[in-house]
């Protein structure tokens, strides 16, 4: 019985499967690319994938939900500004590790990293592992999603321009016809869908993931064909994985004491931590098969290397915070329902019961 135990990975250690298969369908493609007619199947059934993908984000994405979390908008815009704004900066400063630590696409791949949304699902289950603000943590990764699907593309254009080696104004018709239009589509038919998505939630599940390896394959086999793949050394991926790890890490320490400098308590600190720091390989997939082409193979490498090391950090560090002492729970059940109030509404409660 100790024997089979100590085969198993540490807790701390979590193996996403989900990568694995992205591991397995990359080194499909190294081995078995497709070329000519085949590939060109294969493109058009990437395109529709994509377009597919986020239907199902805007069917999935309640209106509803998001309007309620606009009452903890300082949390929000917290995050999103870490998200789309600092981690840009940092991605922008890395540029001088060009080229004597990163090759010109392997940064370019880093940058693109720093530009897509955070994640929700991960976010969510840290949050609650370290008994943060669950509720916050849902509503900030779909506020991230949300705007990504405009922010990304933009700060593609503004921060990478002609060095994406695909973004164009056709690039941006393809990001309107491929993201942004299925995506209001599933918004607009959510009244009739939602139900239907409910019910096959876990076969939908496995569309999603299926779309997903779908668009890695045709962006790997692609990449194979073109001879992109000579310019990776392993010096240069252990220097790619040094990086990242300087910007997860900087990232972790700028939302927890940058959140507790604005005055966040404990959950929500816990919540913009885990939102605020984490990139959404889900959604910056198939963003870069739009905007990068043959090329989208080594811009989302950064991306899936940084997925599966956001995992092991976070773990470690949401366990950790799961034995953090919590504030004792004041008697009055109006002080513990405010509790989980904004600081400004809380401030304003105390304002009024002082006035009576």
């Amino acid at each position: 019985m100790n024997r089979r135990r100590s085969l198993r990975p540490p807790s701390w250690l979590p193996v996403d499967p989900y990568l694995l298969a992205l591991i397995g369908t990359v080194a499909l493609a190294a081995l078995l690319p497709v070329s000519g007619t085949p590939a060109t199947v294969a493109g058009g059934a990437s395109t529709g994938a994509v377009a597919l993908l986020f239907f199902l984000y805007g069917a999935r994405l309640s209106t509803r939900e998001v309007l309620d979390g606009l009452r903890h908008w300082r949390l929000h815009v917290t995050v999103l500004a870490g998200t789309f704004v600092l981690f840009p900066l940092l991605g922008l400063a890395a540029r001088g590790l060009v080229p004597f630590v990163l090759t010109p696409p392997l940064y370019s791949g880093l940058l693109f990293l720093c530009l897509v949304p955070s994640t929700v699902q991960s976010s969510i289950a840290f949050t609650s592992m370290a008994r943060g603000n669950v509720a916050a943590a849902i509503c900030a990764g779909s506020f991230s999603s949300l705007v990504g699907i405009v922010a990304t593309p933009l700060l593609v254009a503004l921060l990478m321009g002609g060095g994406t080696g695909g973004f164009s104004a056709d690039s941006l018709l393809k990001i309107v016809a491929q993201l942004l239009l299925p995506f209001l589509a599933g918004q607009a038919l959510r009244r009739w869908v939602a139900g239907f998505l409910t019910r096959h939630k876990k076969v939908l599940g496995l569309v999603d993931r299926g779309s997903v390896l779908l668009v890695v394959y045709t962006a790997f086999s692609q990449g194979m064909v073109e001879g992109i793949w000579h310019q990776v050394t392993p010096a240069r991926l252990g220097a790619l994985l040094g990086a990242e790890a300087v910007l997860l890490a900087a990232m972790l320490a700028a939302s927890w004491y940058g959140a507790k400098a604005l005055g966040f308590g404990r959950a929500d600190r816990v919540a913009i931590q885990f939102a605020g720091s984490k990139k959404s390989l889900a959604a910056g997939l198939p963003m870069a098969s739009v905007l990068f082409g043959a090329r989208a193979s080594l811009a989302v490498l950064p991306l899936m290397l940084f997925h599966q090391m956001q995992l092991m950090v976070c773990a470690v560090i949401a366990k950790r915070r799961a034995r953090d002492p919590l504030p004792e729970p004041d008697a009055s059940p109006v002080v513990a329902r405010s509790a989980a109030r904004p600081p400004e509404d809380r401030a304003a409660m105390a304002d009024g019961r002082a006035g009576r």
